[in-house]
């Protein structure tokens, strides 16, 4: 397990997209505050849930769970915005897209022209754990194209941003599933404290395209055929699965840091050991 960190570190500008229409961090918060519920039935954009859906476990190729929270818009973006052409954009993970705006928020958002980081040494930080979109393009056999290879390397993720950006400092993609992002913000700290990034932009996004994944997850009884979870309670059947994709900025620690919008006090990454549960 990591040391703590020396010294906090700021964050000084946040952006997100989440499930509800949900698309700042104060939204965010009021939502929490309310207590608002966006679990839904998996829209039928993404695919047919009655197909797949079985509600006795154990089915080949079924799942329990009909059921997730989803992002209203995954599909819009403007390639010539970055400096992409449309045939890129299209062979390219929506994940990789939407970090490139959330990306571009998070600094606008922290009150940086985001030109003006060209050069710099800012790290990116993203974590990544679905890969629904390789499975998708090799299904219409798009992942055999000129951008197949780059428009789904999860390393993309993090590397495409610091291209569209311009900046000179590392750029890490990492997959710890469910905890990609919470790995993300840990690598972009110790970055930060090492002196290698002057400025870290930290983020994760999560989209489901496919239903194999439910399917196989149903099967070793991870998902919850209620569809809801029941975290920390006798009720408990599994988990709900859900959309995001989130960004934040941030530098070490300042006097002046004291108007950002919060801070890390420390991190600490631990293997996956075995534990009590069966």
């Amino acid at each position: 397990m990591g040391k703590p960190h020396a010294a906090p570190v700021a964050v000084i500008g946040m952006a997100c997209r989440l499930p509800g229409g949900i698309d700042s961090p104060e939204q965010l918060w009021e939502a929490l505050d309310r207590g608002d519920d966006f679990v839904t039935e998996i829209p039928i954009e993404r695919w047919d849930a009655d197909e797949y859906y079985d509600p006795e476990p154990g089915v080949p190729g079924r799942s329990v769970s009909r059921w997730g929270a989803f992002l209203d818009d995954i599909a819009g973006f403007d390639p010539a915005f970055f400096g992409i052409s449309e045939r890129e954009a299209i062979a390219t993970d929506p994940q990789h897209r939407l970090l490139l705006e959330t990306a571009w928020e998070a600094v606008e958002h922290a009150g940086i022209e985001p030109a003006r980081l060209a050069g710099s040494r800012t790290g990116v930080f993203i974590g990544l754990t679905h890969g629904d979109y390789q499975l998708v393009a090799a299904d219409a056999h798009a992942i055999e194209g000129p951008y197949g290879f780059t428009g789904n390397n999860f390393s993309l993720a993090s590397g495409r941003i610091a291209y569209a950006l311009g900046l000179h400092g590392p750029a890490y993609t990492a997959d710890s599933a469910c905890s990609s992002s919470l790995l993300a913000v840990h690598m972009g700290c110790r970055s930060l404290h090492d002196g290698e990034s002057d400025l870290a932009l930290v983020g994760g996004a999560s989209i489901m395209l496919e239903p194999r994944k439910m399917s196989s997850g149903s099967a070793q009884g991870m998902l919850s055929g209620t569809g809801r979870c029941h975290a920390f309670d006798v009720a408990a059947d599994g988990f709900v699965p859900g959309e995001a994709r989130s960004c934040c900025c941030s530098n070490a620690w300042t006097t002046r840091s004291g108007t950002g919008t919060g801070s890390w006090r420390w991190s600490a990454v631990a293997p996956p050991t075995r534990t009590a549960t069966p």
